[in-house]
């Protein structure tokens, strides 16, 4: 990541006003007891260590997605696909699509055709080459390689933590993730709930830096007829701000913040659903820039980092949405590229 990129980040997660010479910063992170990031003693940045994994043990890198190995929760999905209507939730993928950062997409063909004629039947063929962020760029898929935590600094590589506690000198490699990389998932078939929240303000999008509440996922889902729904483990859960209107349209106000949850919400995914995997149709789920600028992208780390619950980001999920699809069957097979810190990919909806 360059300076330039660092600082432009900088300023967009801090851009909520508030100072950063506050007793609870990356200098003293201790100091952030009782923030909602925390959970319980301030071993680390994020609370009390998590590692081993509470519910996958020592040594585990698929997360949630073993949920997806237990014949209940997958016969559970399949239960949704009712009318046998298939929605299509990925992007298109182009140069032209937003991207974080400096992030780039770019695809060539070397050639055309690339190759032949061959035989007397005359057959040519056309390859691609892409050279892109493979899992963080278009609809993308956040693996457990992705977010780690520093408890002493960059330098300091044996206490950056990833899921599972793996550190960055145990996980990094030249040549892809050694750990935690998007090949040791398992492929998701989660039963899945939209929660509309923008439909249920009655907006087209929410706005930049809106914090969706537990008020706002029960208001959500009492327009949706699910007052009374039961989550259950496993289960894919997935937030519809509106803020995809601005895809490709407006780039520059699509990266310039976002709508999303905060972590109230975050730990009740973890906590009380144990969800399989969550998703929205925005490029970072949480709500940037958040109201406390210290809670830089803390969503991530306590889902990912802490609890190994893996995010699809940059969903179509307009096409449920009008349709009243609350419920349906979610299936999605991230690329198993080796040491991969993430997946592109087109996941499906079947109601």
């Amino acid at each position: 990541m360059t300076q330039r990129t660092t600082r432009t980040i900088a300023a967009l997660l801090l851009a909520g006003g508030c100072s950063t010479a506050w007793a609870c910063s990356d200098r003293d992170w201790r100091a952030c007891v009782g923030k909602p990031w925390t959970v319980g003693e301030m071993e680390t940045p994020l609370g009390e260590r998590w590692w081993p994994n509470k519910l996958w043990g020592a040594g585990d890198e698929a997360g949630s997605t073993n949920w997806y190995t237990r014949p209940e929760v997958v016969q559970r999905a399949l239960a949704e696909a009712k009318t046998g209507k298939t929605y299509r939730l990925g992007r298109h993928y182009s140069a032209a699509m937003p991207t974080f950062g400096e992030r780039k997409f770019v695809l060539r063909i070397p050639g055309g055709p690339t190759g032949g004629p061959f035989g007397a039947n005359g057959t040519v063929y056309n390859d691609d080459y892409v050279a892109t962020e493979i899992g963080q760029v278009g609809t993308q898929f956040d693996g457990l390689g992705h977010i780690g935590v520093a408890i002493n600094g960059a330098a300091d590589k044996s206490q950056i933590r990833y899921y599972n506690g793996v550190t960055q000198l145990e996980i990094e490699g030249s040549s892809g993730l050694k750990k935690n990389g998007v090949e040791k998932l398992h492929a998701i078939v989660a039963r899945g709930i939209l929660i509309d929240v923008a439909g249920a303000k009655n907006v087209p999008n929410l706005e930049a830096g809106y914090e969706i509440t537990m008020a706002d996922v029960r208001e959500a889902l009492a327009r949706q007829g699910l007052s009374e729904f039961k989550f259950l483990p496993g289960d894919g859960v997935f937030f519809r701000t509106g803020w995809g209107v601005h895809w490709i349209k407006d780039n520059a106000k699509f990266n310039g913040g976002e709508p999303g949850i905060g972590m109230e919400v975050a730990k009740w995914l973890s906590d009380s659903v144990q969800a399989g995997v969550v998703g929205s149709d925005t490029w970072g789920l949480e709500n940037i820039p958040a109201a406390d600028a210290g809670c830089v992208f803390c969503v991530h780390a306590h889902l990912l980092a802490r609890h190994g619950i893996v995010n699809q980001e940059n969903l179509d999920l307009d096409a449920l949405a009008a349709d009243r699809a609350w419920r349906f069957l979610y299936m999605y097979s991230p690329a198993p590229i080796v040491g991969a810190t993430g997946s592109m990919g087109s996941p499906l909806a079947i109601r």
